[in-house]
């Protein structure tokens, strides 16, 4: 009998039978979390030259820095060795694309589900939204006012990033 996952749970079993710990903490190494889009043409160790361990990697919708973004880095900066944050959202981003209401009406016409109560975060000016970003996480009550924070955006056609919300 096939499985939906029976691909990527092989493929795990052959990674497993190679694997060799790095006996790696939990911590951030470098002391970075990166806040990035979901977008599968984003590798982010790759593209800021880390290795497995060195940052904390937080992916989403839009890299928009949601509650509980927020909350996660929280534990990051307080507990893991997070001294500096970069939010990095990237050219061709399909929430950059549409309006929350697109997104409702072709989900309800897709699969026939309501999704009206959601809020997708959907993005019309994408450095204002990136500014405001990065301004929720260094107007947090909870981090330091002191703490490293930086907006840029990743061109996936380059691989290059620009600063647009500078530390």
């Amino acid at each position: 009998m096939s499985h939906a996952f029976d691909d990527v749970l092989s493929a795990n079993a052959d990674y497993a039978s190679k694997f060799h710990s790095l006996h790696l903490e939990g911590r951030a190494v470098r002391g970075l979390a990166v806040v990035t889009c979901m977008d599968s043409r984003i590798e982010p160790l790759a593209m800021l030259g880390l290795s497995k361990g060195d940052a904390k990697i937080l992916r989403n919708a839009g890299a928009r820095v949601t509650d509980d973004v927020l909350r996660t880095l929280v534990l990051a900066v307080h507990l893991l060795n997070v001294s500096r944050v970069m939010v990095v959202a990237h050219t061709d981003c399909r929430m950059s694309k549409v309006t929350d209401d697109q997104v409702h009406a072709d989900i309800l016409e897709l699969s026939g589900v309501d999704t009206r109560s959601l809020d997708f975060g959907t993005i019309a000016d994408q450095r204002a939204v990136l500014a405001t970003d990065v301004r929720r996480i260094r107007s947090s009550p909870y981090l330091p006012a002191d703490l490293a924070v930086l907006g840029c955006v990743y061109d996936i056609e380059t691989g290059a990033l620009s600063v647009e919300v500078p530390g």
